[in-house]
């Protein structure tokens, strides 16, 4: 017969303290999953502004560019993608049996190199707006 496990109750909101950087990583990687995906079909939609014309399809993207709240989201789109990225390759090497020891040292590595890479973009896809 199989055990059934108390997990407590969904408003048990003191249950995130207890999460490991494991789950941290897996709820991290999931949810930028679903950015990128949600990316993926906002690229094809103004994409799909160029089979109507070049004119409008220019007029798309400068009118998109100048505006400084798309740029913050290219920032968050960068590091979105840089995460998945880097925790995508760390899941890769412990599946390889490759550091399974330090898999939170490596999950918070991941978070620091994904922060400095975003920071070290923000003048480059600022550039321009002001």
């Amino acid at each position: 017969m199989s055990q059934s496990y108390n997990r407590g109750l969904i408003e048990d909101f003191g249950r995130w303290r207890e999460f490991t950087a494991g789950m941290w990583a897996w709820i991290f990687h999931k949810f930028t999953g679903w950015v990128l995906v949600g990316y993926l079909f906002t690229h094809i939609a103004v994409l799909s502004t160029a089979t109507i014309g070049t004119g409008v399809y220019t007029e798309t993207l400068q009118s998109l560019e100048s505006l400084f709240i798309v740029r913050v989201l290219e920032v968050g789109l960068l590091s979105v993608a840089v995460f998945h990225i880097l925790n995508g390759v760390r899941l890769l090497m412990v599946d390889l049996g490759v550091g399974l020891e330090a898999q939170d040292k490596s999950f918070y590595a991941a978070l620091i190199l994904t922060g400095v890479i975003a920071i070290a973009s923000v003048p480059t896809f600022v550039e321009g707006v002001f």
